[in-house]
Parts: C-alpha cells; sequence; structure tokens
C-alpha cells in the first residue's frame, strides 16, 4: 500500500461559503424598510455606502482590532509620565471611516428630517462590523448638547466635535484637526449613583459656569481615554457639577489626569476602558452649578439610545451569521434552513431582531421630532429590554451554527462577549425600570403620551388586551417598584407590537403578537402553530446584492 495516498484521510464537504465582502445594508431588508419607514430614506446613498464599507473592510478591521487590544503605556523610555494608551492601527482604521462619514456629526451638522434615524442606520451598521469603537463615537455624539449649554466653551470645541477628520495625534485642542470625547462619571463606592461621588473641584479664580478649576478625586470607569477631552462630574460648595476636562492645559502641557490601569473587560475588548485619577487637574464648568446631573442628562438620554442601537447591531449580525449558515448546511440530506424546528428558531430571533430595530428607529424619529416625553419613557424601556434581550438572542444564534459558531473564528464569540456592556453601561437593568417608573409617575404627560402612541390596539385582539392590562397594572401602585421590571417589559412589547401592526407586514406582526403577546415559549424556537416561518426566515437571510 502506498501510504502517501492517505495522507488526505477525507474530502471536506458540505462546508458554508464565507460571507465576507457582503453589503451589510443590502443584505437586510428590514433595515431599508424601517429607515425609510421613519424619515432616512433622503440618506440611503450614504448609508448603502457604508453598508459596503462595513462588510467589507471594516469587518476585517474589526477581527484585528479585538485581536490586538490596546496597550497602555505609563512612561515613556526615559522615565516620563506620559499616561499613553497606544491602538492597533485597525482600531485607527474603523474610527477613521466612522468620523469621516458623519457618524458622531451628522445629526448637529445637518439637521434635516430623518437624520437621527439615518445616522442610527449607519451607527448600526457599523456596530456590526465592530462595536468597541462605537464607545467614543456615542459620546462624541451625544456631548453635543451638554456643551450647547455653556457657549464659551462650545465656541473653542463644537468645530473640532464636528469635524470629519479624525485626528489621533496627542495635541491640545488648538492643534487639532478633529477632537472625540469621553465620559469619567462613575467612582468605586457609588457606581450608578454619582451622588455618592467625593471627587472635588476648587476654583482657580473667581469660578462659576465657563470657569476654570482643579479637580481632585478618581474615576473607577473613564470611557477612552485617549480622547481629547472628557465630561466629568465633581462636587463644588454647590453640588454635584458638570465639567469638560481636557488631555492638555491651554499652555500645551499634560493635564494632571493619570490613567492607573486599563480595565480587564469581558468583551469590549478594541475600546480601552480606564481607571484614572484626578491631581488637580484643570477643567471647565460646563452648565450651572450645582446642577451636574440635569446638566448630563440628555447627554445620558442619547448614549441610552445608542445602546440600543448597539444591542439591535449585535442581533442583527449574529441572525445574519446563523441565517447565513443555515441556508447551505445540511443535515440529513436537507439544508437546514428548510427544517421545521430549526425554521422555528431561525423565526423566532428574526421576530426579535426586527421588532429591537423597529423600536430603535422608532426612538430616532421621536428624536427627529422632538417628541420629548415620548422619548423620556422609551430611552429607558428601549435601553432595558433590547439590551436585556441582546445576549441570549446571540447565544441562540451561535447555538444554530454548532461549533463553528462557537470558535473564535466565527464573530459570534465576540457578539456574545460585546453584548452584556450595553445592558450595564449607563445603568442596569433596575436603573432603567425605575427610571421608567420616575418618568411615568412624577413627569407630566408622559403616561398620556405613551397611551397615545399606543391607541386601541389598531384592529389586533392580543394587543388590545395587552394595553389594556397595561393600563390596570400602572393604576395599581401597590408594590410598584417590586413590579417595575414586569411593567417595562409589557411596555416594550406592546411597542413593539404595535410598530410592526402599522408596518403592514403581516407575517412579521402576526407571529410577533401571537408569540409575544399570547402563549408563547421561554426560550427562542417555541412559536405557535401557524406562524408563516418561511417567510420570516426567508426575510432575514443575507442575500448578496
Amino acid at each position: 500500500m502506498n501510504l502517501n495516498l492517505q495522507a488526505e484521510t477525507h474530502e471536506v464537504f458540505n462546508q458554508v461559503p464565507p460571507l465576507d465582502g457582503i453589503n451589510l445594508y443590502r443584505a437586510d431588508l428590514p433595515l431599508q424598510e424601517w429607515n425609510k419607514r421613519f424619515g432616512g430614506g433622503w440618506a440611503e446613498a450614504r448609508i448603502d455606502a457604508y453598508g459596503a464599507l462595513a462588510g467589507g473592510e471594516l469587518m476585517a478591521a474589526g477581527f484585528l482590532a479585538n485581536e490586538n487590544k490596546p496597550v497602555f503605556k505609563s512612561h515613556d523610555r526615559y522615565g516620563q509620565r506620559i499616561d499613553l494608551v497606544e491602538f492597533h492601527p485597525a482600531y485607527h482604521q474603523l474610527m477613521s471611516a466612522a468620523i469621516e462619514h458623519g457618524i458622531p456629526s451628522l445629526p448637529w451638522t445637518d439637521p434635516r428630517p430623518g437624520v437621527q434615524v439615518a445616522r442610527a442606520a449607519m451607527s448600526y451598521l457599523h456596530s456590526q462590523a465592530e462595536a468597541g469603537s462605537g464607545c467614543p463615537l456615542t459620546m462624541t455624539y451625544a456631548s453635543v448638547p451638554a456643551l450647547k449649554l455653556q457657549p464659551d466653551i462650545a465656541e473653542i470645541w463644537l468645530p473640532k466635535i464636528l469635524s470629519t477628520q479624525y485626528d489621533p495625534r496627542n495635541l491640545p485642542i488648538e492643534q487639532k484637526t478633529g477632537a472625540t470625547i469621553g465620559m469619567a462619571m462613575t467612582e468605586k463606592q457609588g457606581g450608578t449613583d454619582v451622588r455618592a461621588n467625593t471627587t472635588r473641584a476648587y476654583p482657580v479664580g473667581a469660578g462659576g459656569p465657563g470657569q476654570a478649576y482643579e479637580l481632585v478625586g478618581h474615576k473607577w470607569f473613564c470611557s477612552a481615554p485617549m480622547c481629547d477631552a472628557f465630561l466629568t462630574l465633581a462636587y463644588t460648595d454647590k453640588g454635584l457639577t458638570c465639567f469638560l476636562l481636557p488631555r492638555h492645559r491651554p499652555d500645551g502641557t499634560r493635564n494632571e489626569l493619570y490613567i492607573q490601569r486599563l480595565k480587564n473587560k469581558l468583551g469590549n475588548w478594541s475600546n480601552a476602558s480606564s481607571e484614572v485619577e484626578y491631581r488637580g487637574a484643570l477643567a471647565w464648568m460646563v452648565g450651572e452649578e450645582g446642577r451636574g446631573v440635569p446638566t448630563i442628562i440628555e447627554m445620558v438620554a442619547l448614549t441610552r439610545f445608542d445602546c440600543m442601537i448597539g444591542s439591535s447591531a449585535l442581533m442583527r449580525q449574529a441572525l445574519t451569521q446563523a441565517a447565513h449558515h443555515c441556508a447551505y448546511r445540511q443535515v440529513g440530506g436537507r439544508v437546514l434552513s428548510e427544517q421545521p424546528l430549526m425554521q422555528n428558531v431561525l423565526a423566532d430571533l428574526a421576530l426579535e431582531s426586527e421588532a429591537a430595530l423597529a423600536l430603535t428607529l422608532r426612538m430616532g424619529k421621536a428624536l427627529d421630532q422632538q417628541e420629548d416625553k415620548f422619548s423620556r419613557l422609551v430611552t429607558a424601556v428601549g435601553k432595558y429590554w433590547i439590551c436585556k434581550r441582546a445576549p441570549a438572542m446571540i447565544n441562540e444564534a451561535a447555538e444554530c451554527m454548532g461549533g463553528a459558531g462557537y470558535v473564535e473564528d466565527s464573530i459570534l464569540p465576540r457578539l456574545y462577549r460585546e453584548a452584556p456592556v450595553n445592558s450595564t453601561w449607563e445603568g442596569s437593568g433596575n436603573v432603567q425600570c425605575l427610571d421608567v417608573l420616575r418618568a411615568l409617575s412624577k413627569e407630566p404627560g408622559v403616561l398620556d403620551a405613551l397611551f397615545a402612541e399606543l391607541g386601541d390596539g389598531h384592529g389586533d385582539a392580543r394587543l388590545k388586551r395587552h394595553i389594556d392590562k397595561l393600563q390596570a397594572d400602572f393604576r395599581d401602585t401597590a408594590d410598584i417598584q417590586y413590579r417595575a421590571r414586569q411593567l417595562t417589559e409589557d411596555v416594550a412589547l406592546a411597542l413593539q407590537a404595535k410598530l410592526l401592526l402599522e408596518a403592514g407586514n403581516a407575517a412579521v406582526s402576526d407571529a410577533f403578537s401571537a408569540s409575544r403577546l399570547g402563549d408563547g415559549g421561554r426560550v427562542y424556537g417555541t412559536l405557535p402553530r401557524g406562524i408563516d416561518v418561511a417567510a420570516l426566515v426567508a426575510r432575514s437571510t443575507p442575500q448578496r446584492v
């Protein structure tokens, strides 16, 4: 026997073709429809262009940026303190693409109707390629309303923040062609409870809004420490106050901001998160003294909106990978996507993904149309529900792919690791649900805005019953905090069901109402009988167009 002939032990077959280079926008029919429905159709050409970029070179860059984590350099070779974080070139490629295409700036530089929806669509595509870079992009985008409260500071910073040039150089703001903004809010002893902060601010001169202070204290989480400045909170004699703290002083020297270490995180690997100390760091007061939380609140709302976008994007990319895999992989001589039980699972995942996208882009429309009361509620509802659903949904999508979805060659492990950050950042689940109660009980008109949006069920008896029960549950204030999660979930499901019904795709809306408002199971793949699962699977399977 010729043993050389045995070197090849088997034929490789029944493998799924790679999905490399796909245009993520053209492959996503729900995104195309919801973007147009909520007013972003005028930007379709630029969204389409970003879809090609995200599915091609940015997808490849995403793998490199996560395989090569940021590295903290505390000192240079001469022993001088420098506090720099070095990134792989792929990270800079991701940041550059997003900034050049206006992801952090478009709503402020071109505030036409539908711009928040269009910007959300591009961010949705970017986050599918790589989510970690979304942290500084989000904070830069969300910083604008807070900075506008202090016109003298805004005059210096906004032209650089709104620039479409990415400039990662470690230079004072006057020498930069573009700038990014980070956040440093929480401290060790308080976390979400920022009123437990101990960092103090001391006036350099007269003090007051727009004036310089020196900050002494620490921040347990400082996101994206290579940003050019950070919005942060510190106490003055009048209470918790918002400040803008640049990395450089006006004379060009480095500020007294010291990075202690980078966080070793579950996911979000491409992004540097850090612990920092302020040792007399120079910062400028933004907004009214003692009103730090109200000053920062709109920024928080916009970052929560981006948590909705980010989690929806992770779910969509997981669905894309699973649907593509099952469209080619055969078991027992039949492709998986034609087998009844797998169709049940994939259809269920598709419903979850589309409902998340619908609620997210409806939130974008609310921002565009300044529906303040609706926005106030849905940032908390959507942030809770969509971010909470993402990890389990991504896990199920990975399971559809078997071992191929569990290995690091696949994007699924990264998506799964990434998902929990959105449910934790900017207030975890309990914080969001208590905020829902706060908005509904203490802010006039919010509850009315909710039920005006929901209407009478839009001809669907299941939704009508759900809305009636929801109204009764809100009238019953006994142990309402104890029930806050259930109430928030019920609001989210009502809003999603209503949006899907209005869109007019009966296969989608009927399946959602039957499974989410009816007697659905507790895991994915338990859709009731009578659902057009084939249509739902076909709608979610990416096409090479």
